[in-house]
C-alpha cells in the first residue's frame, strides 16, 4: 500500500534565459560574431516577421508570422489584420512586452507596417512589407 500523507512541493524558480545569440549576416549568409540584449531582440523581430508560421517544421507553432495570408483582401481588413498579426507574432517572444504605434500604408499590391517594439531591453521602431 502506498502511504498517503503530506507531499513536498518543490520551490520552483523561473529562470530568465540569456538573450546572447549569434549575429546573422544576411548578406553573406553566415553567423558573424555575437549579440545580446536589444540587438538580439531586433534580430529576433526581423527573423520572426520573415518566417512564415507553420511552414518550417524546425520551428514550433508559436514561431513566425502569418502575414502572407492577406493577399486579395480589402484594405480595411488587411489594415486591422496586419496590426493584429504583427503584434501576435512578436509578443510570443518573452523579451517583447508590447507592439504599439502602428502605421499601415497599403498600395496596390503591398502593405508596409511600421511599429514600435517595447522590449525588456528598450524600445525601437521597425517595419515590414508584405504583399496584399
Amino acid at each position: 500500500m502506498i502511504p498517503a500523507g503530506g507531499q513536498i512541493t518543490p520551490d520552483t524558480v523561473e529562470a530568465t534565459l540569456p538573450s546572447r545569440t549569434w549575429r546573422l549576416d544576411s548578406d553573406r549568409g553566415r553567423a558573424a560574431g555575437m549579440i545580446d540584449e536589444l540587438e538580439a531582440v531586433k534580430q529576433a523581430v526581423h527573423k520572426i516577421l520573415r518566417t512564415e508560421r507553420f511552414f518550417y517544421l524546425i520551428y514550433n507553432a508559436d514561431y513566425g508570422s502569418e502575414l502572407s495570408g492577406l493577399f486579395g483582401q480589402s484594405s480595411g481588413l488587411a489594415d486591422s489584420e496586419l496590426r493584429r498579426r504583427v503584434r501576435e507574432a512578436l509578443t510570443q517572444d518573452d523579451r517583447i512586452r508590447d507592439v504599439v504605434d502602428f502605421d499601415v500604408s497599403i498600395s496596390e499590391d503591398s502593405a508596409t507596417v511600421a511599429f514600435t517594439v517595447i522590449s525588456t531591453y528598450g524600445d525601437f521602431r521597425n517595419e515590414v512589407t508584405t504583399r496584399v
